[in-house]
C-alpha cells in the first residue's frame, strides 16, 4: 500500500474505532462485536508500524501504557478544585437557599442537580483538541500529573472537536460490576480482595506504572466544564456530552415556585420497555412527585441500581455568573452543596480508646472496635476527633455503639446505646489517658482549639525526627540521610512525609546547598535501594511508639506481612510474648490513624515491598542475648542486627531465660552482677565473633 492510500485508510480506521469506543464506553451501546473492533485495531496497528510517520498522539493505538514513571510532577490548578459543604435534611437545603437569596437580594429560580460520585476527582486539559494533561485534585490548589495513567482510560477521548483550550473535570471510578469481577479473580488467585471501588480507583491512578492502570476497568464521569465558559451548569453538561464525555445522566434543572420545590426532572425509573408507536426511542418518564427533596429520596432508593457508587446528590445554583458571584468560604463555594444520603449503620462494641500522635503533634483519640462490616468494608476503629467529642457522646470502653460511615468512607460513632452499658464503667478521662499512654510527653490545648498537641515541638521538628529514625541504622539504614540532610530536604519543601523520599529526583536534590550532582545521585540511589527491606526493619522504621527492633522482629515473625499487622486486634497483639497493654495500644493507635494508613498506601504505590524471612530454622533461634559495654569490631547496633539475622532475640535486661551476656569494654556493673547471680554465662567480643562466624 502506498503512503497516500495508507494515510486515507488509517484516517477511516481511526474514525470507525473511535465511533465504536464512544458508543461502547460512553453510551453503553455496541455498533459491532468486540472481535470485529479488535480486528480493526490490529489492522490500524500494522499500518502504523509500516508507516510510523503517520502515527498521531490521538490514535487509538496510543492509548496503551507507557514506561513506568519515577515520580508524579506537581501541577498548580488554574482554577481551584473545590470541596462542597454537606447537608443532610430538607431544612438544611432550605436554609442554604435562604442564605444565598439574602446575599443576592432576590430569589433563586433555577437549581441544577447531579449525582455525587464516589471516586477520584481529576481535571483533563485539552489544547488544539488533543488531551495534553490530566491532574488529580490534590489539595485543591496543587495536584499531580497523572496523564500517562489517564490516557489508558477507554471512555476518555484523546481528541475532541473543540480547538480552543478546554478543561474538563470529573470523577475516575470503577463500576460495581467490574469491581466484583476483579475481586473474583483476586480470590481465585489466592490473593486478598480489594477493599472498595473508590480506594482501588484512587490507588490505581496513583501507581507509577501505567500498565497497572491499563489493566483495570477505570471509567471517567465528567461533571464540570471549566473552559470554555458556559452560562449555566446545564448548558455545560450538554457541551460535555457533545464533546464525547460520559456524564451521570441525572443532571437536571429545577425551577422554584412559591410553593417550594417543583419541576420535572428525568425519571429515575429509566426508559420504558414499551416501544413508541412512531418508532422513536422512548424518553425517560417523569416521577410522580415534583419535589426536589422527593427527587433526592427517589435517588436514594434507586442508587443501588446505579453502575457506580454514590453517597449523595450535588445541588448547584444553575446560573454560573450568579454561582461565581457568591464566592467561596474557606474551601467550599456558597453556590453549591452536597446532600449526603443516610450512611449505612451497624452496631459494635468499643474494646479500647487509644490516642494517636499525628505528624503535626496533634493527639487524636480513636475507638478500637470489634470488627464490623459496613458498606462493603471491615471497620475496626473510628475517630473520636477530640476530648469534647468523647464527652459529648459519653463513650466508654465496653460500650455498644452505633457506627456509620460519613460519605461511605470515614467510620464515625453515631450513638452510644447506654441501655446496654456494662455495670461499673467510668467516663473516659482524656488527660489521664494522655499521661498513661505518653508519660514522657507534655500536652497543651491552645486557646480556641479543640485538639491537644505535643507541647514545645513544631510539626517540622516531629517530621524531621520521624524521617531521621526511618533512615537510621536500626531501621532502614539509608546512607547519606542523616540529620543535616533531612533538615535540608524538609526545609526546602521537598519532603513532607517518609513517602516523599521515594519521589525525590537527582535534579531536585542537587539544587540544594549541601549537595553536588554525585552526592545527590548517591542519596537518591540509597533511598531507592531501601524499597525491599526485611519486614522487621520496616516495622522498626515506622517509628511506632514503644516498638523497638526486638518488638518489631516479634511482630514480623507473628504476622509475616504489614497488612496482617495493620489488621491485628488487641487480643492478637497481647498473645505475643513481651507485648503488654501499653505496646498493644500504641500499635493499635498507629494503624488507626488515617494519616499513617495513607502514607503506608503511598509507600506501597511507590514500590515499597517489605519481605518476611522465616527465622525458625536459623542457628540462633530460641536463644536470647544482651550486649553491655563498648565493642571494638563493630557498634552495638550492628552486633544486635547480626544476632537477630541468625534468629536470636536481643533484649535490654538480664532474665532467667537469657542465653548469655555479651560484654565489651566497660560493661554495665548492674547487668554483670545480675548475670552472675542468676548463673547466666558471660562471653566477650572474641566469643561473639566466633558465634557469629559459626
Amino acid at each position: 500500500m502506498k503512503k497516500t492510500e495508507a494515510k486515507e485508510r488509517i484516517a477511516k480506521l481511526r474514525e470507525l474505532i473511535n465511533d465504536y469506543r464512544y458508543h461502547y464506553h460512553v453510551l453503553d451501546e455496541s455498533i459491532m462485536t468486540e472481535a470485529a473492533a479488535d480486528s480493526l485495531k490490529h489492522e490500524l496497528a500494522l499500518l502504523e508500524a509500516e508507516f510510523p510517520e503517520l502515527i498521531t498522539p490521538d490514535s487509538p493505538t496510543q492509548r496503551v501504557a507507557g514506561k513506568p514513571l519515577d515520580k508524579f510532577e506537581k501541577v498548580k490548578h488554574k482554577e481551584r478544585m473545590i470541596s462542597l459543604a454537606d447537608v443532610f435534611s430538607e431544612d438544611e437545603i432550605k436554609d442554604w437557599l435562604a442564605r444565598n437569596e439574602k446575599l443576592l437580594g432576590h430569589k433563586v429560580t433555577e437549581l441544577f442537580t447531579d449525582i455525587k460520585m464516589d471516586g477520584l476527582a481529576c481535571s483533563l486539559h485539552y489544547q488544539n483538541g488533543l488531551l495534553t494533561r490530566a491532574v488529580t485534585r490534590g489539595d485543591g490548589l496543587v495536584g499531580e500529573d497523572v496523564t500517562m495513567n489517564v490516557r489508558t482510560i477507554e471512555n476518555i477521548p484523546l481528541r475532541i472537536s473543540e480547538t480552543s483550550p478546554v478543561e474538563v473535570r470529573g470523577e475516575i471510578v470503577i463500576f460495581k460490576k467490574d469491581f466484583a469481577e476483579l475481586n473474583e479473580k483476586q480470590i481465585k488467585k489466592g490473593e486478598k480482595p480489594f477493599a472498595n471501588p473508590r480506594n482501588l480507583a484512587a490507588g490505581t491512578i496513583r501507581q507509577l506504572d501505567p500498565s497497572i492502570a491499563a489493566s483495570r476497568p477505570l471509567k471517567f464521569i465528567a461533571y464540570d466544564l471549566v473552559t470554555p465558559d458556559s452560562p449555566t451548569h446545564s448548558t455545560a453538561y450538554e457541551m460535555l456530552r457533545q464533546l464525547g464525555f460520559r456524564t451521570s445522566g441525572e443532571d437536571m434543572m429545577w425551577r422554584l415556585g412559591r410553593s417550594g420545590f417543583c419541576g420535572h426532572p428525568q425519571s429515575l425509573r429509566g426508559r420504558s420497555d414499551e416501544p413508541r408507536e412512531d418508532g422513536r426511542e422512548e424518553r425517560p418518564q417523569k416521577p410522580s412527585s415534583s419535589s426536589l427533596f422527593q427527587y433526592i429520596k427517589d435517588l436514594d432508593a434507586y442508587r443501588q441500581s446505579l453502575p457506580w457508587n454514590t453517597d449523595g446528590m450535588v445541588i448547584k445554583i444553575n446560573d454560573r455568573q450568579i454561582y461565581k458571584s457568591l464566592g467561596i468560604v474557606g474551601k467550599t463555594p456558597r453556590g453549591a452543596v452536597a446532600f449526603k444520603f443516610p450512611a449505612e449503620e451497624s452496631t459494635t462494641k468499643v474494646r479500647d480508646i487509644v490516642i494517636s500522635i499525628g505528624r503535626t503533634g496533634a493527639a487524636t483519640p480513636v475507638a478500637i472496635l470489634d470488627p464490623v462490616n459496613i458498606a462493603g468494608s471491615t471497620v475496626r476503629h473510628a475517630s473520636l476527633h477530640n476530648a469534647d467529642e468523647i464527652a459529648r457522646l459519653d463513650v466508654r470502653i465496653g460500650d455498644t455503639v452505633i457506627i456509620y460511615k460519613a460519605g461511605d468512607i470515614i467510620p464515625q460513632i453515631k450513638e452510644v446505646l447506654t441501655t446496654l452499658r456494662p455495670n461499673h464503667t467510668e467516663p473516659f478521662d482524656y488527660q489521664q489517658a494522655l499521661k498513661s499512654q505518653y508519660p514522657e510527653l507534655q500536652f497543651e490545648r491552645p486557646a480556641g482549639e479543640a485538639v491537644y498537641r505535643v507541647k514545645g515541638e513544631s510539626s517540622d521538628f516531629i517530621l524531621k525526627r520521624a524521617i531521621e529514625y526511618y533512615a537510621s541504622k536500626p531501621a532502614l539504614n539509608i546512607e547519606g540521610l542523616g540529620s543535616k540532610n533531612v533538615t535540608a530536604l524538609v526545609d526546602a519543601g521537598l519532603v513532607s512525609s517518609v513517602a516523599d523520599l521515594y519521589k525525590l529526583t537527582v535534579n531536585e536534590v542537587a539544587k540544594l546547598d549541601r549537595f553536588a550532582d554525585l552526592s545527590a545521585r548517591n542519596l537518591v540511589t540509597a533511598i531507592n535501594d531501601s524499597k525491599t527491606p526485611p519486614l522487621n526493619k520496616f516495622i522498626t522504621a515506622l517509628g511506632i511508639r514503644h516498638v523497638g527492633a526486638q518488638t518489631a522482629t516479634a511482630l514480623a515473625n507473628h504476622f509475616q506481612s504489614i497488612d496482617n499487622l495493620a489488621e491485628a486486634t488487641k487480643d492478637q497483639l497481647l498473645n505475643i510474648p513481651d507485648i503488654g497493654e501499653v505496646v498493644a495500644e500504641s500499635i493499635l493507635a498507629y494503624f488507626a490513624d488515617e494519616d499513617n494508613l495513607q502514607i503506608l498506601q503511598e509507600l506501597k504505590n511507590l514500590g515499597m515491598k517489605p519481605h518476611y524471612q522465616d527465622t525458625s530454622t536459623l542457628p540462633l533461634t530460641g536463644q536470647s542475648y544482651i550486649i553491655t559495654g563498648t565493642l571494638t569490631s563493630m557498634d552495638r547496633e550492628s552486633a544486635e542486627d547480626a544476632l537477630r539475622a541468625l534468629g536470636a532475640t536481643v533484649t535490654s535486661s538480664v532474665t532467667k531465660t537469657t542465653t548469655a551476656l555479651i560484654t565489651g569494654d566497660k560493661p554495665g556493673k548492674g547487668k554483670t552482677d545480675k548475670a552472675a547471680k542468676l548463673g547466666i554465662p558471660t562471653i566477650d567480643e572474641t566469643a561473639l565473633l566466633k558465634l557469629l562466624n559459626k
